[in-house]
């Protein structure tokens, strides 16, 4: 471990064990300096770093403090990280998906409101307005599954869904230029998704995103190659 690293590892015990809790400003720099046994030089580097990464935040005129330490704070950066993978990780990425995202549906079924499903229903009649248009009906998507992440109500699985599916949107844009069929296949999937979360129906909510998930995934495997130009559209 480097010396900075240490560094950011004693700020974070403070903050992990409660001594520096969401929200508390820092003491004076000089003074933690001396209470960790750091250099003001070590301690600028670590605090720098944890600013970063949304650990702390300085207030210019104010003081230095640390966040809300919110989920979707803190994972803001997994979608920038995601999107550095390159070549068939853009599969491994789509397994996560569809690890994580028809459980999260099954979730949501259990807790979806009524102003949800409204909203759903929005985005399924803008999917069918646009069906000739891949980018917009893809942005439909993604945001329909949005609104599914949240009715949740677990910010923690709507930020690291939010995260790896940027990484897949672009795959999907492609899918539906390449592919004539994608687009009814896509909205017939979406409405089946809906019915299932309309009717509270768990089991079926995930079963039909597991679908939608892995026709997909299914896809992406079948024309994806680490030696085909096309892939350079998704890097």
């Amino acid at each position: 471990m480097s010396l900075t690293d240490g560094a950011i590892a004693r700020i974070r015990e403070l903050i992990r064990s409660g001594a520096l809790p969401p929200g508390s400003k820092l003491p004076p720099e000089p003074q933690l300096a001396a209470e960790l046994g750091l250099s003001r030089n070590l301690m600028r580097e670590a605090v720098k770093a944890l600013v970063v990464a949304r650990v702390l935040d300085i207030r210019r005129g104010d003081g230095t403090y640390v966040t809300s330490l919110e989920p979707g704070l803190l994972l803001e950066g997994l979608s920038a990280a995601v999107e550095m993978l390159r070549g068939e990780t853009l599969l491994e990425v789509s397994e996560v998906r569809r690890l994580l995202e028809p459980v999260a549906t099954a979730l949501a079924a259990t807790r979806i409101t009524d102003a949800d499903l409204h909203e759903l229903r929005q985005h399924l009649k803008a999917m069918r307005d646009c069906r000739d248009d891949p980018q917009l009906l893809t942005e439909h998507d993604a945001a329909f599954h949005r609104t599914v992440t949240l009715a949740t109500g677990n910010a923690t699985l709507v930020s690291v869904l939010e995260g790896i599916s940027s990484r897949t949107l672009r795959g999907r844009v492609w899918r539906g230029l390449v592919d004539e069929h994608t687009a009814d296949r896509t909205i017939a999937e979406h409405e089946a998704i809906y019915a299932a979360l309309a009717d509270r129906n768990s089991p079926l909510a995930q079963a039909t995103a597991l679908v939608h998930v892995s026709t997909t995934e299914d896809w992406l495997r079948a024309h994806l190659r680490p030696d085909d130009p096309s892939a350079a559209q998704l890097g």
